[in-house]
């Protein structure tokens, strides 16, 4: 049909695969799909993944998501690939894969990572070379990791890849790396946009790494064509282009047009993350902005608080809530709930820096221990982390009218009235939720298109708002807000 021009958006998060067909002319999603992933966990904050499940996951929500779309994969033009950022995929010269993939969450590499710290000239020395603080979830602690823990994987290594760029690998049989993934890896320079070679030469002398980087590409340059044995085991169109793509954050600010500068974006899912587009490579002074790279030509700092909806799942399973009953609850409670704080650090904490705090309850007297003010509480309190850091941005000359919230909690009206008052800010949700895949997907079109201009007016036309959901800031609940979050601010410095 020549009055649709389709293309494939996929996001190999750490839970499952997405997938979405979207019409570029229309701006619809036609269809979407999805399939599970497992974790493989262990002692020590191992957290790891079987990479053949992505692979398997691929195709099985790519022809699921066709046929909800009720269309023909040989009309696809392009396929682009979002993925977790920070994963370490290693490969042999054959172009197998050596073992599974280390990922984001994972925390047994922080020895490593402090003694390459320690190598940068700790937090200022890694941000003056490399524009961001390398922490225990980047791919570069991993590899020295695997030099000392694996020494007979290491000398098979052949080739060094993040998650989506592996995926790009098994879909076109070229190994690259665009810059917004790249930034998290803690050996790429964001200032420069190249890798740093002698972080790696530092790791290993005999030159092995630096042979293994992956070329690098700019975000509007297809990675290839899809290879003619993988475009028949999708069902997909063998001439299909296969975009750069990008990490999951840099597809999730595509997802949300967040491709200027103006546009919050801040995801409420299990972490929580807030970023904006930048034109220049501005690096915040604070360690914890992340000044990655956009996949879109510009700059992404961003913040990521490690608790968000693990920690709001916890309260409402302990009281055993429904999230009806969890979400009215909250509304009977009032702002700062009666003096009830709860610094929700289960997983530790990213934003404010506190890798080792762990989770309390403050304030507690024999009135105000009600579970309405404790689910008030934990919302407050996940929702305070990311004023923090939103905070941080904008002492960095962040500047903006809205917010466009995604993630699972902003399907929730109340969250999104408690984000509009804590942030001082009006928040609206985009019409889809799978900002990440609907980024991979917009993207793919952009590199189809082969100008490197169109990208914000494919955003215009595919980025819907959902006006229902927009949220404005009532102004007795920003002042009552901005005192329950000096009491919080109070308890954090305590730690």
């Amino acid at each position: 049909m020549a009055n649709q021009q389709l293309f494939l958006g996929i996001d190999c998060g750490t839970q499952g695969t997405k997938a979405l067909i979207l019409d570029a002319l229309s701006g619809q999603v036609l269809g979407q799909g999805a399939a599970a992933h497992s974790m493989i966990s262990g002692a020590n904050g191992r957290r790891e993944q079987d990479t053949q499940q992505w692979l398997d996951a691929f195709a099985q929500a790519t022809h699921q998501a066709l046929a909800a779309a009720g269309v023909d994969g040989q009309a696809i033009l392009g396929i682009g690939v979002s993925g977790q950022q920070h994963g370490l995929v290693l490969l042999d010269d054959r172009g197998e894969v050596l073992r599974p993939a280390k990922l984001w969450c994972d925390t047994e590499t922080t020895p490593e990572n402090d003694r390459l710290l320690a190598h940068l000239g700790g937090e200022n020395g890694s941000l003056e070379r490399l524009g961001v603080v390398i922490a225990p979830g980047y791919t570069v602690s991993k590899l020295l990791w695997t030099l000392e823990q694996h020494p007979q994987v290491f000398e098979r290594i052949a080739s060094v890849l993040l998650p989506h760029d592996f995926l790009n690998y098994w879909l076109t049989g070229r190994h690259c790396s665009e810059y917004g993934d790249a930034s998290g890896t803690g050996y790429f320079n964001v200032r420069t946009r190249q890798w740093d070679v002698q972080l790696l030469q530092h790791i290993d002398p005999s030159g092995r790494l630096q042979a293994a980087l992956p070329e690098l590409i700019e975000a509007h340059q297809p990675v290839g064509r899809i290879l003619p044995a993988i475009a028949a085991h999708l069902g997909i169109n063998p001439d299909a282009v296969v975009s750069s793509g990008g990490g999951d954050n840099m597809m999730g600010a595509i997802g949300t047009g967040n491709i200027q500068p103006g546009v919050i974006t801040m995801s409420l899912g299990s972490s929580g993350t807030v970023y904006a587009y930048a034109a220049e490579p501005a690096v915040s002074p604070q360690p914890s902005v992340a000044t990655f790279c956009s996949s879109s030509g510009g700059w992404l700092p961003l913040i990521c608080t490690m608790n968000l909806t693990n920690a709001t799942g916890a309260i409402r399973e302990l009281l055993e809530l429904d999230i009806d009953t969890f979400n009215t609850l909250v509304t009977q409670a009032p702002i700062g709930a009666e003096g009830v704080c709860m610094l929700p650090f289960l997983n530790g904490e990213r934003v404010p820096a506190l890798p080792h705090a762990t989770g309390s309850l403050l304030g507690l007297t024999t009135t105000n221990l009600t579970r309405a003010n404790l689910c008030r509480a934990v919302v407050e309190g996940t929702t305070f982390g990311l004023r923090y850091g939103l905070d941080l941005l904008r002492a960095n000359g962040l500047q903006a009218q809205s917010i466009r919230l995604i993630g699972g909690g902003s399907k929730s009206p109340v969250w999104r009235q408690i984000v509009a008052d804590i942030m001082d800010t009006t928040v609206i949700c985009t019409e889809q939720s799978e900002a990440a895949a609907l980024g991979a997907a917009i993207q793919a079109a952009w590199c189809h298109s082969g100008s490197q201009a169109g990208l914000a007016e494919l955003c215009e036309r595919c980025v819907k708002l959902d006006p229902a959901s927009e949220t404005r800031p009532i102004a007795a609940h920003v002042a009552a807000s901005q005192q329950a979050y000096e009491v919080y601010r109070q308890h954090v410095a305590t730690l």
